[in-house]
């Protein structure tokens, strides 16, 4: 690939150019991944590190009680990790109804009752395990000492930081944890989290052992029982990342790469397939052609998605029907050039957060996601640990149907790494993290650099749209005013929204430009955060 190294949009980055890289959205996880990598360890171990520190840098979006999902080129082949964690075992529709009332369709958004078995400390476990070369305490030395010695807190986190305090105050341990003097820190002021110190310390001498079947775990069930929760330490002690084989697509010579259902990442593929049946390279990049073809693609992929996905086992449709050529081809032929639509979903024959990426110059590429869902997730802090806990349980349906609520099982997620190849070798890892604009953030850089030719940093940068509901988008305020105008000409009901933290995600890219030994890569990370991508 032939970039185009001109960026035609406002941005404060530059393309990174290196043989080992790390890129987050943290400059102080980005610079504990690069301490790794100057010790001596992979890119895997850079990964952890950075991960770990991300749970104390940026807790609105992540936390030692989240989630985590990555994809890895380990120099030879692609290994995928869902950790993910699963419903407690009292969890069934009876247990929220009796509680919510019978009125009630998924478990409660926030608090004690949002909260499934977390696995971001799991997939650490597991990732070092496996394919680590430093001691496991290493890797979390930075975040330890950035815990007790505290941080100033960047401008964009301060305002996400702020923004749930009405809502989120009254859960158990929160203001202890997140509201030091009685407010959220302001932008420049130090910020210590002693307790998740004690926590990423135990976790480091017991290799994890603690946070699932040990001190943490017996402190994490006493906060269940204490404020009403069903979580136990058994919930916990049962619970173990799962090793699965990413599911993908062919696009423009490419192959995009995605973890399996119960992840949205399928999404992603379904509307590049779906965009294969048009020249995309024909029309400009950033007109209304080009971007309502996208929109409608992707509109008619979540129709799908939302129907039919859920945990694997569970799902009536299989991954390779959603993503079958023809099915995608007969999917293309709905979307009307000059019309926005709302589409619904398809017949068939029967047959979610932090995001960072870290690459060496052996070859090794992680592409890494964890979070805690919304933001702060739950709002409920262990507090002897500072266990903040995700509320990806809300992911969950009560109703009949493939996400219905059980024990022992995933919800639909959000949260989705992915990754590049071409003719079997690695080109790219990346992730754009936000909610359900991540396939789309996925769909949307991916065409830009694989049909236009944009450089990482220009595809990161560009103004991003994304799809809420019905002819529902939002779009960000540096889109070409022509371009937004013809949109909403064609029926999309647009709102020109100015907060990218959430709406439109964040990226972290890092793309192989040759033998990393020689050559290296190119790096790029998201102006929408306080990010950083660095390298050596």
């Amino acid at each position: 690939m032939q970039f185009d190294f001109h960026n035609p949009y406002p941005t404060t980055r530059i393309p990174v150019f290196a043989r080992n890289v790390v890129s987050t959205s943290h400059p102080l996880a980005a610079q504990a991944g690069l301490r790794i990598l100057w010790s001596g360890g992979n890119a895997v171990d850079a990964a952890i590190a950075a991960a770990a520190v991300m749970t104390v840098c940026e807790p609105v979006s992540n936390g030692l009680g989240s989630d985590a999902f990555a994809i890895l080129w380990d120099g030879q082949q692609l290994h995928g990790l869902n950790a993910s964690g699963y419903a407690p075992q009292a969890w069934t529709p009876e247990y929220f109804r009796k509680k919510y009332g019978d009125g009630a369709a998924t478990p409660p958004k926030r608090g004690i009752d949002s909260v499934s078995v977390p696995g971001a400390v799991s997939a650490w476990m597991a990732l070092s395990e496996r394919f680590g070369k430093l001691p496991f305490a290493d890797l979390l030395a930075p975040a330890i000492d950035i815990a007790e010695r505290g941080y100033l807190l960047p401008p964009v986190i301060q305002g996400k930081w702020e923004a749930p305090i009405d809502e989120l105050g009254k859960q158990p341990g929160f203001a202890q944890a997140f509201l030091p003097h009685g407010r959220a820190p302001r932008v420049g002021e130090l910020f210590r989290f002693k307790a998740a110190a004690r926590a990423l310390r135990l976790i480091a001498e017991t290799k994890g052992e603690a946070y699932y079947r040990g001190e943490i775990a017996h402190a994490i069930e006493k906060f269940m029982k204490a404020n009403g929760g069903a979580m136990t330490a058994r919930d916990l002690a049962q619970f173990k990342p799962e090793w699965v084989t990413p599911i993908s697509k062919d696009y423009r010579g490419y192959t995009l790469h995605e973890i399996p259902p119960n992840g949205q990442g399928i999404a992603a593929l379904m509307a590049l397939g779906i965009l294969k049946n048009f020249d995309m390279a024909s029309l400009p990049v950033d007109g209304p052609d080009s971007q309502h073809l996208q929109i409608e693609a992707m509109k008619l992929a979540f129709a799908d998605v939302y129907e039919h996905c859920a945990e694997l086992e569970h799902m009536t449709v299989k991954p390779e029907q959603l993503l079958d050529d023809a099915y995608l081809a007969s999917r293309a032929k709905l979307i009307d050039r000059k019309k926005a639509q709302d589409f619904k979903s398809g017949n068939f024959v029967k047959g979610g957060t932090i995001y960072l990426t870290a690459a060496d110059e052996n070859g090794m590429m992680v592409s890494f996601i964890q979070s805690n869902y919304m933001g702060f997730g739950s709002g409920c802090v262990e507090p002897s640990f500072g266990i903040s806990l995700q509320n990806r349980g809300h992911g969950f349906s009560l109703k009949p149907g493939a996400n219905q609520v059980a024990p022992g099982k995933r919800p639909f997620h959000t949260i989705i790494p992915a990754f590049l190849t071409k003719d079997g070798q690695p080109v790219m890892s990346f992730g754009v993290m936000g909610g359900n604009m991540q396939p789309q953030g996925h769909m949307q850089t991916v065409v830009r650099m694989l049909d236009y030719q944009q450089n990482p940093q220009a595809a990161c940068d560009a103004p991003r749209w994304r799809f809420n509901s019905g002819l529902e988008i939002n779009v960000e305020k540096e889109m070409n005013k022509a371009t937004l105008q013809e949109l909403l000409n064609r029926g999309h009901v647009a709102e020109v929204i100015n907060d990218s933290y959430q709406d439109f995600g964040a990226g972290q890219f890092i793309w192989r430009a040759g033998d990393p030994k020689t050559e290296g890569y190119v790096a790029a990370s998201d102006s929408r955060r306080d990010g950083l991508a660095a390298g050596f």
